[in-house]
Parts: structure tokens; sequence; C-alpha cells
């Protein structure tokens, strides 16, 4: 007798944080491996991202195959490529980043993005911010702040270039959201590994040494590692509420924070704990506010409409 798979196994809200937990745990070690690459075997960041970009798109193949060539199919390339550009300064910064600053500590300023994003669709996407959302997120950016301590302690450069890849992150969120109006998650997924690579080839180009056999090994392993948590990670939010599965999202903390100690003796002290949860709580409250905003402004559409199918009603095209 065949045993069932776990999706048939668990309900769905289950299932899909299960799946996000081990995304995370993908993530916490590809952020692991990142840093030995750049710090133990002196392979250059920019190499870094080219190779996760190209590994991460072959372990993509069989899949696309499988799709057929159909799913990339779309009529937004122009935003599509600047999605891309955005996710590549991103990378690159985080990338960058990893190499001098501390795992915990790059991951628990890394979760201010969001909060950017909340920001950033204000001015772009004219989404109404409310007093409440304004304190959670004012909050949020001083959880940053007793992370870096201006004042109590230099902050480094590192510490910026963290900061500066989440907010640029936020302009690829915003961007993905605008996407969402007309493509599809798979299209969108494809297309963004697909010309990553290409475009993160240029700049590796200028920085290229070849790495040796592990210095290999591990470029494959980050790519295959972002490839499947990625697709974990996408799987997770298709099968059950973002303000669910967020606090999920948040325990790549506590992992990295292990690997961290372990692997490269990084104590985590207590006010990136204090910080990195001020963060976390100001998020989930801003996506919460976000959904009862949007599930109050479909109820209100529906109410007007009297042939009204009780689905939401699709965005605008802006």
């Amino acid at each position: 007798m065949a045993l069932p798979s776990l999706s048939t196994k668990f309900s769905p809200p289950v299932y899909a944080a299960g799946l996000l937990i081990v995304a995370c745990v993908g993530f916490a070690a590809m952020n692991a491996i990142i840093r030995y690459l750049a710090t133990d075997l002196a392979v250059d960041p920019l190499m870094i991202v080219f190779c996760r970009n190209l590994f991460a798109f072959l372990v993509m193949v069989p899949w696309l195959m499988q799709q057929g060539i159909g799913v990339m199919k779309t009529s937004r390339f122009p935003l599509i490529s600047l999605r891309v550009l955005f996710g590549f300064v991103s990378m690159a910064l985080w990338f960058s980043a990893l190499a001098i600053v501390p795992l915990s500590n790059a991951v628990a300023l890394s979760f201010t993005a969001p909060l950017f994003a909340a920001v950033a669709a204000v001015f772009i996407l004219r989404e109404k911010i409310r007093a409440r959302r304004i304190t959670a997120l004012l909050i949020g950016f001083g959880g940053m702040l007793v992370i870096m301590r201006p004042g109590s302690q230099p902050v480094g450069w590192g510490e910026f270039i963290v900061v500066a890849s989440a907010a640029t992150m936020a302009l690829s969120i915003v961007t993905m959201k605008l996407l969402t109006r007309t493509e599809r998650t798979p299209c969108l997924v494809v297309w963004q590994n697909m010309l990553l690579t290409p475009v993160s080839l240029v700049p590796a180009l200028f920085v290229w040494s070849w790495p040796t056999a592990e210095g290999w090994f591990w470029l494959v392993s980050v790519g295959a590692i972002a490839a499947v948590s990625h697709l974990l990670f996408t799987r997770a939010f298709s099968l059950a509420d973002t303000t669910y599965l967020m606090p999920f999202d948040y325990i790549r903390l506590p992992f990295v924070a292990i690997i961290g100690w372990f692997a490269f003796s990084e104590p985590t002290d207590i006010w990136t704990w204090i910080g990195g949860g001020i963060i976390a709580a100001s998020t989930i409250y801003v996506a919460h506010r976000e959904a009862k905003m949007r599930a109050t402004g479909v109820a209100r559409e529906a109410a007007r409409s009297p042939h009204t199918t009780g689905r939401p009603i699709p965005p605008r095209e802006d």
C-alpha cells in the first residue's frame, strides 16, 4: 500500500508552515555557505552571485521543460527586467555584506525589507496608510536602530550595505506586486532566474578567478539550495495566507544564529535578538493591517456590485 503524501496527510496551513520552515533552514545554510566561500575560500561575492543564479536556473530547467515554454508568456517584459535589476543589486549587496557582517546581525537587519516595501508602496502603488501602520513602521525602524546602536558602538559599512540591500529588495517586492496583477507567479520566477544569470555574469567577469574543487562544490550547493528553498517558499505562500505564515519566516534568525555560533564562533548579542523581535513584530502587524484593509475593500466592492460572484475584484492596472 502506498503511503499518503505529506500534502494529503496534513492540512494546507500545517503543510505550508512545514514547507516554509524547511525553506528557512535552506536559506540559513545558504547564507553560511556564502560566508564560508567569501572569507575562507576567498571567492569574490560577485562571482558567488553569478554562480548562485546560474546553478539555480539549471536546477529549474527540468521543471521548466515539464511546464512548457508557455509558462514564460508575458506582456510586461520591461517591468520584469526592472525587477531583475533591483533583484541583482539587492543580491550583490547582500552577498557582499555576508562577508563582513555577523550572520545573525545581517539576517535581523534584512527583516526591514517588508518595512521599506510598505513605505515604497505608498509612493509607487498609491496605497493608503493610516496612523496605526505608520506607528508600526516607525517602531520597526526603531528595531533596526536597536541592532545597529549608533552612538554606542561604531557602525560599520557592512550594516549600511545590509540596509541598502533590504531597501533595494523592497523595490523588487513592490515591482512584484505590480506584476502579479497581470502575470502568473511561475512566469515571474522563471524570468527572474533566467535573466539574473547573464546580468550577474558581466560584473563577475571583472573579478573572476577560478575556484578550487571545493569552491565549485559549494558554489553548486548554493545554487541548488537557493532553487529548492525558493520553490518551497513560493509553494508555502500559495497554500496559506501571508499573515499566517510570516511568523514562521522569522525563525531564520535562530537558525542562522546557531550556524554562526558553531561554524564561525559568532555569538549573537541580546540587542540583535531584541531588535530582530521588534522588526518581526512590526512587519507582522503591518501585514495583518494590510490584509484586513484589503479584505474590507473587497467586501465593500462586493456590497456595491449587484452582480458580484463573491470573488476578489482584480486590482486596477495603474
